[in-house]
């Protein structure tokens, strides 16, 4: 049993979200299916990419008590589908919050501050650990992003920090079953020479920064596509 834990996370994450987006009829998130599957693809290739190479280097890897024995490029294929199932779930959180919250927002000032500190944060832990691959190409691709951000979708920060902030609540529990609470080993084990060192009960602190870059980008992507889905259709009825 305890092999299909981690196939059991993550089909987990997606069954609530997925059957929630087609059967609320007033929310139906699956209307928006074209731009949730690009956007998540988009975003998955580049970081399987980095995934893969980490794991050939040792970065991390995964303890094959907890995962089926099929898999691709060194990672068992519920590596692949976390890299669907979570951002699916995570980017219908936002959504979600959204559109029974619409107002729902930080105060614009605040936004530019706590992304300015976060800034400076991470950049002076950056200094302190280059060499270290995890925290170095996390933190590095953390202040390219959030820079943006704060440059080009500061109104999307200012509500995305919240839900952010609300997403963390089933991240702890989630990826900390991943990295050994609760069970007597991690699903996913990682290098200490390679990051800070520091864990949030269980969970490396980069992974809170994986997991914003990661989360982030689709969000991103997804809102460009679908103001490009929804300008077309308005074009159409006009």
């Amino acid at each position: 049993m305890s092999q299909y834990l981690y196939l059991i996370l993550d089909l987990g994450s997606l069954s609530i979200p997925l059957l929630y987006s087609i059967f609320e009829k007033d929310f139906h998130f699956i209307k928006y299916l074209k731009p949730i599957v690009f956007s998540i693809l988009l975003v998955a290739a580049p970081f399987l990419i980095w995934d893969a190479a980490f794991t050939l280097m040792g970065v991390w890897g995964f303890n094959a008590t907890y995962h089926l024995p099929i898999k691709f490029i060194g990672m068992p294929v519920e590596e692949w589908l976390f890299f669907i199932c979570i951002p699916y779930a995570c980017l219908f959180t936002h959504e979600v919050l959204q559109f029974y919250l619409p107002k729902l927002q930080l105060e614009r000032t605040f936004t530019l501050l706590l992304g300015v500190l976060l800034l400076l944060i991470i950049a002076v832990l950056l200094v302190f650990s280059i060499g270290k691959w995890y925290t170095s190409v996390n933190f590095v691709f953390f202040i390219l992003l959030l820079s943006y951000g704060l440059r080009k979708e500061l109104e999307l920060l200012r509500r995305y920090f919240i839900s952010f902030a609300v997403i963390l609540l089933p991240f702890f529990l989630i990826n900390g079953i991943l990295t050994g609470s609760f069970i007597e080993e991690p699903v996913v084990w990682y290098n200490n020479n390679e990051n800070l060192g520091v864990r949030l009960f269980t969970i490396p602190v980069e992974d809170v920064f994986y997991a914003f870059n990661m989360l982030f980008s689709v969000q991103l992507l997804f809102n460009y596509f679908k103001n490009q889905r929804n300008g077309n259709s308005q074009k159409i009825s006009a």
